[in-house]
């Protein structure tokens, strides 16, 4: 897989069954796409202070699990960033 599987673009179905997935996520935790967009938007606005990254790609999902020794499931939000160059 190496480098070349960073490039590989998803297909339009895969695309559209994450963005789905995306929407039921925000939806059990009440959050909406606006919602999701902006908190996207300010991620890659305070990253983007330390190093060039690629906003268009980047993606964000938030996840409902178990945290460790509980219960009880909390919202977990993960960020896919992709990073183009360190700034100096």
């Amino acid at each position: 897989m190496g480098i070349l599987h960073r490039f590989h673009r998803k297909s339009s179905g895969a695309l559209a069954k994450d963005r789905l997935k995306i929407l039921l996520i925000s939806d059990r935790i009440n959050c909406s796409p606006e919602m999701m967009e902006m908190i996207k938007l300010d991620i890659a606005k305070v990253i983007s202070k330390y190093m060039k990254v690629d906003a268009k790609s980047m993606e964000i999902q938030i996840t409902k699990e178990a945290a460790k020794g509980r219960i009880v499931k909390s919202p977990i939000l993960y960020a896919n960033v992709p990073i183009l160059d360190l700034k100096h």
